[in-house]
């Protein structure tokens, strides 16, 4: 299979290489992507993907998402890790839902209670129909986030 993206680092870039992983100082991926890189180029050893994969004991996917990253956006984001995209998760409450939860913990408290609870909040929520399931522990993160302080009413 013929390589789409041709590795070509010029001095500068190839003492710079050698540099971080001779020192050994910077995060042990970034010294295999920096080996892998070396290993690679055109101007220097000439690996094939399968080789560098394995001297450097990664995957050959590793190599070729190495090589394209420095083609295509450049030394850094080569030696970095691929940013994700999205979160593994989508978050429970987006904006609308997080405003709809603080209306609630600022209005008036059920029945019979001086003030809302992380769970009573949660219980609402789900009762209202704003969220499926929620955890108390999502609650306090989202009401901790926006500084929305619950405690300050009559106490006793």
């Amino acid at each position: 299979m013929e390589k789409k993206y041709i590795v070509r680092l010029t001095e500068d870039e190839q003492a710079e290489l050698t540099n971080m992983v001779s020192k050994g100082k910077t995060p042990a991926y970034r010294i295999k992507h920096a080996n892998i890189l070396l290993a690679v180029d055109g101007n220097g050893m000439k690996m094939t993907d399968e080789e560098a994969a394995e001297a450097y004991r990664c995957h050959e996917n590793t190599v070729r998402n190495v090589r394209q990253r420095l083609v295509e956006h450049g030394m850094q984001a080569a030696l970095k890790r691929k940013a994700q995209d999205e979160p593994s998760r989508p978050r429970i409450l987006d904006g609308q839902k997080e405003a709809r939860l603080i209306a609630i913990a600022c209005g008036q408290p059920p029945d019979g209670r001086s003030c809302w609870t992380l769970k009573l909040l949660a219980d609402k929520l789900v009762e209202l129909g704003i969220v499926e399931a929620i955890s108390a522990q999502t609650v306090r993160r989202t009401l901790k986030k926006t500084n929305c302080v619950r405690t300050l009413r009559n106490v006793g």
